[in-house]
């Protein structure tokens, strides 16, 4: 494959990066993107152990800043992490540039039913999955550079709930890994993305 490149970005302080909880959506391979859709119980359950995962990795958790995406599954998360941290649920950030990647046409398909309609595109989508922008939604590409400017400028330890596409597009980013294999890098549920400066592990 191609190596793609893009100017990294060093990340200033540390990065708690949190993937929203399950949704019936995600457990049944729907692409969600733009669509609200809320936390399973599953999900509220992943939600609760990454409080634990917070406190045992950071004992400073209560001064750090905490920044959520506007939708319902990550806001959701991002409350009941910080009430099972005794922080009051409301008291946090909403970043609208942190939304998920958007699929545009595709969203509420599974990958399975878009191979079998959209056999080309789906294709062409597989041989660049980076730069491939789906019929009315956006590129990896064009998620990284939306989100860019909220990393710029985000506080020395910052708690993110966001999505697994913004997942992929910071370890781009930093630098972490190649655009390209960022963009087929699995995203965990239920466990934290330390990113600091340009490295990032699974906590």
């Amino acid at each position: 494959m191609k190596t793609l490149s893009m100017k990294t970005l060093s990340i200033p302080g540390r990065l708690f990066l949190v993937r929203h909880g399950e949704t019936d959506w995600n457990r049944e391979g729907r692409l969600q993107g733009g669509q609200d859709i809320p936390l399973n119980a599953l999900g509220r359950m992943q939600a609760e152990e990454v409080a634990d995962r917070l406190r045992a990795l950071t004992p400073a958790f209560a001064t750090s800043d905490y920044v959520a995406s506007p939708m319902q599954r990550a806001r959701e998360t991002m409350k009941i992490l910080r009430r099972e941290l005794a922080l009051p649920p409301e008291e946090f950030r909403v970043e609208d540039s942190l939304r998920e990647l958007t699929f545009g046409e595709w969203e509420g398909f599974t990958w399975r039913e878009i191979r079998k309609s959209e056999r080309e595109l789906a294709q062409m989508r597989e041989r660049d999955k980076w730069g491939f922008v789906p019929p009315g939604g956006e590129s990896y590409r064009m998620l990284a550079e939306r989100i860019r400017p909220a990393l710029e400028a985000m506080a020395p330890d910052t708690v993110m709930v966001s999505h697994g596409g913004v997942a992929r597009a910071v370890l781009a980013l930093i630098g972490a890994v190649d655009p390209g294999e960022a963009a087929r890098i699995e995203i965990w549920q239920g466990k934290i993305l330390v990113v600091e400066g340009m490295q990032a592990t699974w906590k």
